[in-house]
């Protein structure tokens, strides 16, 4: 950090007074997962069931962000961490306004999520596995990406041509999977998870 920056945090309302405004908690829950495998339509719907029981929050989609804050980057592996690493800067900031933040995001490797993790705040993160075979996200295709993919018109393709790492027992991550379960099921999977942590205390 340049020693010409001098952070500003000890006057500001602190993340409890804004807690306290909304009735509820702050949280993220990071979704990733193949392109295709339902992480923004499972955002969307829990959003909405968030919303109608009077929870304040906040989606940060992948295309979303890359359209605006992130439109300079493209998806090199020194790109697609600078990616997250604003993500997760910016997930932080609304988690410390008091906001139930759903972010939604491809992020394909380990270490990545172990970033956002940490950017975060490790008792402040629930890491979500959207998973859906490769070839279950391709027969969906609701973007046409693996159809451009199969002719070669997508560059670094995740899953394709670039890795795809699931998690393993140590990520601690929720598994929510889409290919077996419908919409309704996956969705309740997660607000059961979701709903009493952003419950206020007391």
């Amino acid at each position: 950090m340049s020693e010409d920056i001098y952070p500003e945090f000890a006057r500001m309302l602190k993340r409890a007074d804004k807690e306290r405004l909304l009735g509820q908690r702050g949280l993220v829950l990071w979704m990733y997962g193949l392109s295709g495998s339902g992480k923004s339509t499972l955002a969307n719907a829990l959003e909405r069931r968030l919303h109608a029981e009077g929870r304040f929050t906040q989606i940060l989609d992948g295309d979303n962000i890359r359209t605006g804050l992130n439109r300079n980057l493209g998806f090199s592996d020194e790109d697609r961490a600078e990616n997250i690493r604003r993500i997760a800067e910016v997930a932080k900031l609304f988690l410390y306004a008091g906001v139930v933040t759903l972010a939604s995001f491809i992020t394909p490797r380990r270490a990545l999520r172990a970033a956002a993790r940490e950017i975060v705040g490790p008792g402040d993160f629930i890491e979500v596995y959207v998973r859906a075979p490769y070839e279950v996200c391709a027969a969906r295709d609701p973007k046409g990406l693996y159809a451009r993919a199969e002719k070669g018109a997508v560059a670094r393709f995740t899953g394709k041509d670039s890795a795809f790492e699931e998690p393993d027992a140590s990520d601690e991550a929720v598994i929510v999977d889409t290919a077996a379960d419908d919409l309704a099921a996956c969705v309740g999977q997660l607000y059961a998870i979701v709903a009493p942590r952003v419950a206020p205390a007391g």
